[in-house]
């Protein structure tokens, strides 16, 4: 049950500032229009407008039943803004409004990420996506700018090349002055038919592992520019997430399926390892599934890595043993098939034939066949307690307000070497999740109230962990904001006591 106190006054009981990285606007089309007029010309306007009107999302409510089954259309949301409070929808869209309503929603500072923008940086049209990204950003600095101490919205910055990503990472930072970027961790790319020149499918791309491209020069443009990027991936309409009948199965979990791949992607692609000062934030996701996730790569590590799994070479298995095994113990139906199998050995090659018949493998796999099994090779890990800097150290997770499963993060109970992960507080303002602004600080309080964090694990995700977040890959993030003092302090502060403040 929300707390009766109102958000101001859990903020006046507070000995920090609340930073938020993770609100949304609601971006009015028309002014977006004009703004990708000026970028892009009438004709752009044209077919974009065009293009979202033939999107899946449009395409659901203009199809049948039938024609929605025929064709897999995933249904989309509907009701997915606030509509019954006015005042929180037009705060949404307003950034004077949302400035003057911060002290009321009890935030001191605020990260704004788009709604639009979801849709921009993964339009498939090749010269349409650059240009709304385009006029996204300009349209986003030129509105945030005055409250640029209190509010800094997200770039938004398409990756369907690293060419593509630096170009307008490298517009936003230095001509907008932008110092947020949010990324599109998943591409949608056409899977090749054998017998056609037409895409048979498609893949998705988690940019870090089995790339069509070398995204290393994009996370080495983010470290020069300063800039932590943030994965807010939709997954909605991939995989079995394509219930033409019912949004809710389709958006339950989402955000965290597509962090998680993005956050594998990182790992087992040696990103993190070749970005060890990089720090990346996966955000709405919660943090259940990273816990999870950290628990599954130090088991599996040490059954698999690359010494541990030629335990699991079949050449090591003693035939003569076998053999007299399946005759003493399998029946008719073993009784000297071994023998037999091995005399006319299947056609079948690799692993299909280790499942049939284990002795069908002749002599040790070579060095090289080894390395390909070692999948944590790019990861540089020698031990279970590396997988804590390749992956614990650079990853920060957004938690909205109301998500109980924030308190498992500060539990050390159960987790690897004690390791806790670092979830950042996201209030998700000008979203349905939010039916009401002004309890936000309250839900999240909750896990206060209720006992299940302390009151400097509360501190951890409402201010230090944001911090570190993104002071921790730009020293001068958070200058010339309300709570620059605060920031200084806390971060002379981790210096002092040897705490690294990424």
């Amino acid at each position: 049950m929300t707390s009766s106190r109102s958000a101001a006054e859990i903020r006046a009981n507070l000995d920090h500032p609340v930073i938020d990285v993770d609100g949304h606007i609601l971006e009015f089309f028309p002014v977006f229009l004009d703004f990708l007029k000026q970028v892009a010309g009438a004709d752009m306007v044209s077919r974009f407008s065009t293009r979202l009107k033939s999107s899946d999302d449009a395409g659901w409510y203009a199809t049948t039943p039938a024609q929605r089954r025929r064709r897999r259309i995933a249904r989309p949301p509907f009701f997915s803004n606030p509509t019954r409070h006015t005042m929180d929808r037009a705060t949404a869209m307003l950034p004077g409004l949302l400035r003057e309503r911060l002290d009321e929603l009890g935030l001191d500072f605020t990260i704004v990420y788009p709604t639009l923008g979801f849709y921009l940086v993964a339009e498939e049209d090749d010269e349409v996506r650059p240009a709304v990204c385009r006029a996204y950003n300009i349209m986003v600095a030129d509105m945030f700018g005055p409250h640029a101490d209190r509010i800094t919205p997200a770039a938004c910055i398409p990756m369907n090349t690293p060419k593509e990503a630096m170009e307008e990472l490298d517009h936003a930072v230095n001509q907008l002055g932008l110092k947020v970027a949010m990324i599109q961790s998943l591409v949608r790319r056409p899977v090749l038919s054998a017998h056609s020149s037409e895409p048979a499918g498609v893949w998705i791309d988690p940019l870090g592992l089995d790339s069509e491209y070398d995204y290393d020069p994009f996370w080495a443009k983010c470290m020069e520019l300063r800039i932590a990027p943030t994965a807010h991936a939709l997954s909605m309409g991939y995989g079995t997430r394509r219930s033409v009948s019912n949004y809710m199965y389709n958006q339950i979990g989402h955000f965290a399926e597509a962090g998680e791949a993005f956050a594998k992607a990182l790992f087992f692609g040696g990103v993190t390892r070749r970005f060890p000062d990089l720090n990346f934030g996966v955000l709405e996701g919660g943090i259940g599934w990273a816990c999870g996730l950290l628990l599954g790569l130090v088991s599996c590590w040490e059954k698999r890595n690359g010494e541990a799994v030629t335990l699991y070479d079949p050449a090591a298995i003693d035939r003569e043993a076998l053999s007299e095994l399946f005759d003493r113990f399998g029946g008719d139906g073993f009784r000297g098939r071994l023998k037999r199998s091995v005399d006319q050995p299947t056609e079948l090659p690799g692993y299909a034939a280790w499942c049939i018949d284990p002795t069908m493998v002749e002599g040790r796999a070579s060095e090289a066949d080894l390395a390909l099994l070692d999948d944590f090779a790019a990861c540089g890990i020698s031990r279970a307690e590396d997988i804590l800097d390749r992956f614990v150290k650079p990853l920060y997770f957004g938690c909205e307000a109301d998500d109980p499963m924030t308190a498992v993060a500060f539990s050390a109970q159960g987790m690897p070497f004690g390791a806790q992960l670092k979830p950042v507080f996201g209030s998700d303002i000008g979203h349905w999740d939010v039916p009401d602004m002004k309890n936000v600080l309250a839900e999240a309080h909750e896990l206060r109230d209720d006992g299940l964090i302390s009151q400097n694990d509360f501190r951890a995700f409402t201010f230090e962990n944001p911090i570190r977040l993104h002071a921790g890959t730009n020293l001068d993030f958070f200058k010339g904001t309300v709570i620059e003092e605060d920031v200084d302090a806390f971060l002379a502060e981790e210096d002092e006591t040897g705490v690294a403040a990424a």
